[in-house]
């Protein structure tokens, strides 16, 4: 599930907003300057380290779930399964932001009602499960190469909710990466006959292509629809309430894939899966559970980005994963690269650098005026 720029929380909140302690006064002036230095160089530190979580993490789910499919996994259901299975993983964590004693009080008066958020997380849990559905169509039935591109139009999807949604502008740079990002799209499906080098009927690779389409759409709609959600219910930036966000409906979306899988019947083929997979049964286990933990590493990364940067940057910062993918899939699966792809490729690239200058625009603008009001405010309380 890899992902594009949707969300607008800011989350450098702290987590208890107790003042800091005034031992930093006491030490000498050198020392001080050193403190803010570390810190700042951590902080780089932390971000690399969530960046590098986020692009290892997506790129080798991808993978994985294309292995599972070539080896000979066939079950669409489990392939959707093991998107979200894996969010065990990340509940230590909830533990670990839980609000301290002293603001308990104080966090829970600034909940929402339960059967709100209720609401929230199955409906959020319930359209992750439909968008990952379709992920695992596109996956099944189109090259790697093809599927990443493709997972590129969520830029161009998320540039059009936001807008409705979100209130975001349409500038100039905006309009062109959605014409590039379009146009990168409709030369893949102009190129659809040459691409299908696996010899998948051409009524299967359709119903890839537009369940690839539609699975960028719906990630982008949900993006929107969370921001919102933050915006005008949750009301909370803090770490903990994203990772709530992450859990709950990874749950949720979980259930429905159960569900599914033994209302499609497929659950009763899983045994013959897994005798007849090529690596044997042990590899068959193996890539599912790995498919299941490069996932939520790729969420630890998402999520700690929102954190320490926001979230517009882990979303930025996810799709640089997509040029990567096609290049490892030419290496580890053969797919065909060719003149056409290339371009494609580098439509994207040219779309997605467009997308990213604008929003640092935008971002420029936002601190130039934040400095102009602290200096307008400032003159303002000497001359009083």
């Amino acid at each position: 599930m890899e992902p594009a720029p949707g969300l607008e929380l800011q989350t450098r909140v702290p987590l208890v907003e107790d003042e800091e302690p005034d031992s930093d006064k006491d030490l000498p002036a050198a020392n001080q300057r050193r403190i803010p230095r570390l810190k700042h160089y951590k902080w780089w530190l932390r971000v690399a380290l969530y960046t590098l979580f986020l692009l290892a993490g997506q790129s080798a789910a991808t993978l994985l779930g294309r292995l599972y499919y070539d080896k000979g996994g066939n079950s669409k259901w489990m392939a959707t399964f093991v998107q979200s299975a894996g969010f065990p993983i990340l509940i230590p964590l909830l533990y670990f932001f839980s609000p301290s004693t002293n603001s308990t009080t104080t966090f829970l008066t600034k909940l929402p009602p339960i059967h709100i958020l209720t609401f929230l997380y199955l409906f959020f849990g319930l359209l992750l499960t439909g968008d990952n559905l379709m992920y695992s169509y596109g996956l099944l039935y189109l090259p790697v190469s093809t599927y990443s591109l493709l997972c590129a139009t969520q830029l161009a999807f998320n540039a059009l909710f936001s807008f409705l949604l979100n209130s975001q502008k349409f500038t100039a740079l905006i309009l062109n990466s959605l014409v590039l990002v379009t146009i990168s799209a409709s030369v893949l499906a102009v190129h659809a006959e040459s691409d299908n080098t696996t010899k998948i009927p051409k009524q299967k690779y359709i119903i890839g292509f537009l369940c690839t389409l539609g699975a960028s759409a719906t990630y982008s709609l949900y993006l929107s629809l969370v921001q919102l959600s933050f915006q005008k219910v949750i009301k909370r930036e803090t770490f903990g309430a994203v990772l709530d966000m992450q859990i709950y409906p990874s749950f949720v979306a979980t259930c429905g894939c159960v569900v599914g899988l033994f209302a499609s019947g497929e659950w009763r083929g899983l045994k013959k899966e897994m005798g007849d997979y090529q690596k044997g049964k042990v590899s068959y286990v193996m890539t599912l559970v790995w498919t299941a933990v490069t996932w939520q590493i790729s969420s630890i990364g998402l999520l700690g980005l929102i954190f320490e940067v926001s979230s517009l940057f882990s979303n930025v910062i996810s799709t640089l994963a997509l040029p990567a993918v096609p290049i490892l899939a030419v290496i580890f699966f053969h797919d065909k690269m060719d003149g056409v792809k290339v371009i494609a490729m580098l439509l994207s690239i040219w779309g997605f650098l467009s997308y990213v200058y604008q929003n640092y625009l935008d971002d420029y603008e936002s601190k130039v005026t934040k400095v102009d009001v602290n200096e307008v405010s400032g003159s303002h309380v000497e001359l009083c």
